[in-house]
């Protein structure tokens, strides 16, 4: 049986389009087309567009890749974020003992080519220790050859890889390593200052991994890291939770950029996002308190939303215009990590299809 769904809006080709309805039947969109003047359809919701792209996911569905660096692992991560609405993630592992990489990447070589997995993000173990946040500090080294190695395992598969680390735990000929065996470089949890940023720039990082959080801040008189990143061309990942960033503050990042489309939507998201309110991570439980992760210490420890979410308060808290939001959720991840673009096609499972009311919050065709 098909059925026809004509939304106010439909997301397509990275513009917001009127006028066209979707033909959904057998579990997928058949078909993308203008809805007739006299045609009824069985649903017209606000805004339909592709399932999000997140390129930092830590965790869902009560598993978190550190935990389980497995295919079942990862697949699972991905399978439960897909529920929530985001069709494609780059798993990440956080800093962690060198063997838990290289369970990683076997499991990555393994998986490749399955649905909704779009790379790897590999978050430290090559970070500041004063700009650690929840990483845990047995593990953090600078940059090193068995690193480097396993990244070229999996580069040499195809398989995307983006690497946040802190540039001041790396060797120049080490960061021109890795940028031409087409890793993707990005500045995070580090203490660098503003020269070392902007070096870092120059030698290839063209990213930002959660803009503000657990890197060296802005002042009047001296743009650290942050100000740097927001100053610049690079690729920003932003949490929009209202938790780790403040909304003024996000604000101002967002509207602070010298190129439109070089910020972007990440969820951070730990295993409680589509799974239980708890989990364990270097032995220790976090717990969702009031909306936030934190560990014993009452430290934030990753987050507890997902993609569809934060477009939500992309919109009602930043205050962009869906067009603006949409796109941060969709091509600029994509762009950033040169991947191609995504799109409804015909084909497309309905699990890859985002459908909003006029609040923004998902339903169910």
């Amino acid at each position: 049986m098909t059925r026809l769904i004509a939304p106010e809006w439909v997301w397509s080709e990275g513009v917001l389009r009127r006028g066209l309805a979707l033909e959904i039947g057998g579990g997928a969109l058949k078909r993308l087309r203008p809805l007739g003047p006299e045609e009824r359809p069985d649903a017209a919701p606000y805004l339909v567009s592709p399932g999000f792209i997140d390129l930092q996911v830590n965790g869902g569905g009560g598993v978190m890749v550190n935990s389980e660096p497995t295919e079942g692992g990862i697949l699972a991560v991905a399978a439960a974020h897909r529920a929530v609405g985001t069709a494609g993630i780059l798993p990440t592992l956080i800093t962690d003992a060198p063997e838990r990489l290289d369970q990683t990447v076997e499991a990555m070589l393994g998986l490749w080519g399955e649905r909704g997995v779009l790379g790897l993000h590999v978050e430290g173990p090559h970070i500041s220790p004063e700009r650690r946040g929840t990483h845990d500090p047995r593990f953090i080294r600078p940059l090193d050859a068995r690193t480097l190695s396993a990244l070229r395992r999996l580069r040499a598969a195809g398989i995307p890889v983006l690497l946040t680390l802190a540039p001041e735990q790396a060797q120049p000929d080490q960061i021109r390593e890795a940028r031409e065996m087409g890793v993707v470089l990005s500045m995070g949890h580090t203490a660098a200052t503003k020269d070392q940023a902007l070096a870092a720039l120059e030698a290839g990082f063209s990213m930002g991994t959660h803009l503000y959080n657990a890197m060296t801040p802005m002042s009047s008189r001296d743009p650290g890291v942050v100000g740097t990143l927001i100053d610049s061309g690079a690729y920003c990942g932003l949490i929009c939770d209202g938790i780790h960033v403040s909304w003024p503050m996000a604000r101002i990042a967002v509207r602070g950029r010298p190129r439109k489309g070089r910020s972007f939507i990440v969820s951070d998201a730990m295993a409680t996002v589509n799974g239980p309110d708890h989990f364990e991570l270097y032995g220790q439980k976090i717990f969702v308190r009031d909306g936030a992760l934190v560990n014993a210490a009452g430290s934030l420890a990753g987050a507890h939303i997902d993609m569809a979410q934060s477009f939500a308060h992309a919109v009602r808290r930043l205050g962009l215009p869906l067009g603006e939001a949409l796109s941060m959720c969709l091509e600029t991840p994509l762009e950033a990590m040169d991947l191609p673009a995504r799109g409804l096609a015909e084909g497309t499972p309905l699990d890859e299809i985002l459908v909003f009311d006029r609040d923004l919050k998902r339903i169910e065709v």
